[in-house]
């Protein structure tokens, strides 16, 4: 599971932070990971060399972060078995026998209980936990 949320989380790290996104693909809803700055933000590479070694250390620490990244997400996804997609928790139905996404679940006339509570009201999500969570397009803010 963690490996299908990492490939299909878009990216919008910075030069100075890293960062990712997961669209839900069921209402289109936007999660943000926390971000992870990088350790030499800020700090400018004296030398062709030390150039070399920040940008293969900003690759490493990227690959890091990504890695919690998906972690964070997949505390707050599932993939439908169903059809595949990827869906938030206030698009993915706890069922008696197996647990689906709502348009999944509406299709093949199965009830079960939202994931995240109630289906109409907004999820909050911890601050300490992962990211955010919005339906404004890809705002990195």
């Amino acid at each position: 599971m963690k490996q299908v949320i990492k490939e299909a989380m878009g990216d919008c790290s910075t030069i100075g932070e890293f960062r990712f996104l997961l669209h839900c693909q069921e209402c289109g809803r936007t999660w943000h990971s926390s971000p992870v700055r990088f350790s030499k933000a800020g700090t400018k590479p004296e030398t062709e060399g030390m150039r070399a070694v920040f940008r293969t250390l900003y690759e490493r620490e990227r690959a890091a972060a990504r890695e919690k990244a998906a972690a964070e997400a997949s505390e707050i996804f599932s993939q439908c078995p169903v059809c595949g997609r990827l869906v938030c928790d206030r698009c993915f139905l706890i069922c008696e026998d197996l647990d689906l996404c709502t348009a999944c679940a509406e299709a093949l006339q199965v009830r079960g209980d939202v994931v995240a509570g109630e289906a109409s009201s907004p999820r909050e999500f911890p601050a300490e936990a992962a990211g955010r969570i919005s339906t404004e397009g890809d705002e990195t803010t």
